[in-house]
């Protein structure tokens, strides 16, 4: 009788561990099953990496970045203070796009250097400006004054087009004078000196040193050294220039599907409101 109740309860207590070992089982493969079906479920970001130019560029994308996050882009930017290593990054693959040039300097870009770069779509005018340390008005600038200017061909043509059309200088006709030179002058009736030799992002420390009578900036630059191209120039350019700054990609990238949104979002009226708030005027929105 002892031998039949040790069996029974020996067979209780198997069948009872049996069942725990079963139940923990089905609640393994549930939890296991639900976790896979959380990882299905979970779409990464796509990422987006663009080179902009430092103080400016770069502001105008950290805005559009919560706007692509939305659409399920991860905008992450590389900013840069210099013209060459964002296209050099561009054409060895560490960036998909960059926003840093306009159209001219993006074309002497691909002439030049061979690459095989696109205007994606343009974003902004930045107007050059004619600062002065000594003198109001291009009026008061005296004869033979020096004039300090960018070294960077693709700035010359654009310069040279604005003191021509400030009165200052003529240029000779027929050529194209976005790609004018300082040997295409043919009247210079205040004797101008215009000195070409230094690199855009010095200017700012030589009109800040007095050096000069006046110098030509790049707004990029008076802007992200606090200088208002609005009210600290002697002159502007108008906003009619056609030296828009573009999203550029490698050509056959343009319609991918996040360069395309990132373009879309820099021409929502989020965007270009924000930046005709922000510079007051000194940057000028396009959509085109």
């Amino acid at each position: 009788m002892k031998k039949l109740l040790s069996f029974l309860l020996l067979s209780v207590l198997v069948l009872a561990l049996a069942a725990c070992g079963s139940d923990d089982e089905g609640t393994t493969e549930t939890a296991d099953t639900n976790d896979t079906a959380a990882t299905e479920g979970t779409t990464e970001p796509t990422k987006l990496v663009v080179g902009a130019s430092y103080g400016l560029h770069d502001i105008i994308l950290e805005q559009a970045k919560p706007l692509l996050a939305e659409q399920g882009i991860e905008l992450v930017i590389e900013p840069y203070q210099d013209y060459i290593m964002p296209n050099q990054d561009l054409e060895s693959g560490e960036l998909d796009a960059n926003y840093f040039q306009h159209i001219p300097y993006l074309e002497l870009e691909n002439a030049e250097k061979g690459y095989g770069f696109v205007n994606a779509g343009g974003i902004h005018i930045e107007p050059i400006g004619i600062y002065s340390q000594e003198y109001a008005s291009l009026d008061e600038l005296p004869d033979g004054a020096t004039i300090i200017i960018s070294n960077s061909v693709s700035d010359q043509g654009r310069i040279l087009s604005l003191l021509e059309n400030l009165g200052l200088i003529k240029l000779a006709d027929g050529i194209d004078k976005t790609a004018a030179e300082l040997k295409d002058i043919v009247e210079n009736p205040k004797n101008l000196n215009i000195d070409a030799s230094s690199a855009p992002e010095i200017l700012v420390q030589y009109y800040k040193n007095g050096e000069g009578d006046a110098v030509v900036i790049n707004s990029n630059f008076a802007i992200d050294a606090g200088i208002n191209p609005i009210t600290d120039s002697i002159a502007i350019e108008g906003s009619e220039s056609p030296y828009v700054n573009v999203i550029a990609t490698r050509a056959g990238e343009e319609n991918n599907e996040t360069i395309v949104k990132l373009i879309e979002v820099l021409h929502s009226k989020e965007i270009q409101d924000f930046i005709v708030e922000e510079w007051g005027g000194a940057v000028v929105p396009v959509s085109k």
